[in-house]
């Protein structure tokens, strides 16, 4: 059925605008008859953050901004889903067009800024579903024109605490003007001793809400240092790299495209983003898990990602391209992986690659 699906789908989305034609999939996954989830190979079973995930593909924050239909694509094979990113009050986001396709390139450029249903909304879907099972992340950011955006996170972990299965604190958006500034090394200090603070004071009524951190690719290492510093010493639960980023690499091919303003995502954000996994896994020393995003497209760029120091990844742009069909390829690639080397589950490769890799030269931005 998602072969089927992605052979009328991906070519007639092609014809629309990019986020009419996002709309276009949300509103057909919304239709999408219910599909018996074929049993993952346990082999892929991740535990990480205290939880336990069927398999370590998930889909990445962007897609399902207003928890529409994450229950549609845990169907669909993915084992965890990130909703958002959420703010408090509804949010219309930047001016459209605001997402843009470069498809020689198979990358996206989009500067949506925030555009979502609001918590009101979003809490009142993910309270329905809630019975349903599943890990469902929720992403929060603050609204563009908030007077005190740390209380905005402050306020959206107090909200989904007893809805999400995880939150991932974003600070990584490029598209909310400001919002990076929140990556220095004070202010992320003061966000994030407030976000845990919230986070243990609501765990008695709420149940435990592991917070993890997603950072930009363009961190210099010496911000990257700042920053795996204070997620260490605040006990966050884990990060995620890499969001969006600013560079254009000179080996695009889309030269009119590229001009765009905006977060520039997939194939070509791969070996930047793999190589800030690696950076941040070694300086991280095991303190806690990552998840790794950006550019992965196949079974062996997740691979890639996966030996850079990512216990989980993260998908989206690439479906633009590949489809939903890449999930199931993936998940069967690793598997394959595994069984050929004779191991018994991905642990035992994380990060097996990521001193080699902080080794080689810096990629081409």
């Amino acid at each position: 059925m998602i072969r089927a699906f992605d052979a009328f789908s991906l070519p007639l989305l092609r014809w629309f605008d990019p986020e009419d034609a996002h709309r276009m999939a949300i509103h057909g996954l919304k239709l999408l008859p219910p599909i018996r989830q074929r049993a993952d190979d346990p082999k892929l079973a991740v535990r990480a953050f205290g939880l336990n995930f069927p398999n370590p593909i998930g889909m990445a924050a962007g897609f399902d901004k207003s928890a529409e239909v994450p229950d549609a694509l845990l169907r669909l094979g993915f084992g965890f889903v990130e909703i958002g990113s959420v703010t408090p009050k509804p949010q219309q986001g930047n001016p459209r067009p605001r997402l843009f396709r470069l498809e020689r390139d198979e990358a996206v450029i989009n500067r949506m800024g925030f555009n979502n249903d609001g918590a009101e909304a979003v809490l009142r879907r993910l309270a329905a579903r809630a019975s349903q099972g599943g890990i469902i992340g929720v992403n929060v950011g603050a609204n563009k024109d908030s007077a005190d955006r740390i209380a905005d996170y402050v306020k959206l972990i107090e909200t989904f605490a007893p809805v999400a299965s995880y939150f991932t604190v974003n600070v990584s958006s490029p598209n909310t003007p400001g919002l990076r500034n929140l990556q220095q090394s004070a202010a992320l200090d003061d966000l994030l001793a407030q976000v845990i603070d919230t986070r243990e004071r609501v765990r008695r009524n709420a149940g435990d809400s592991p917070v993890l951190l997603k950072v930009a690719p363009d961190l210099s290492l010496a911000e990257l240092d700042d920053v795996v510093h204070i997620a260490r010493s605040r006990r966050v639960d884990g990060m995620i790299v890499a969001n969006t980023t600013l560079a254009r690499p000179s080996t695009l091919r889309e030269e009119n495209r590229a001009r765009e303003q905006g977060g520039l995502s997939g194939r070509p954000l791969f070996r930047l983003s793999t190589r800030m996994v690696a950076e941040t896994y070694v300086r991280v020393e095991g303190a806690f898990p990552l998840i790794g995003v950006g550019g992965i497209d196949s079974g062996g760029a997740a691979l890639t990602k996966i030996r850079a120091g990512a216990s989980l990844i993260q998908l989206y742009s690439s479906l633009v391209y590949k489809g939903l069909g890449l999930v199931e390829d993936i998940k069967r690639d690793l598997s394959s992986t595994l069984l050929r080397t004779g191991r018994d589950s991905l642990s035992e490769i994380v990060g097996a690659d990521a001193a080699t890799i902080t080794a080689e030269d810096w990629p081409v931005r």
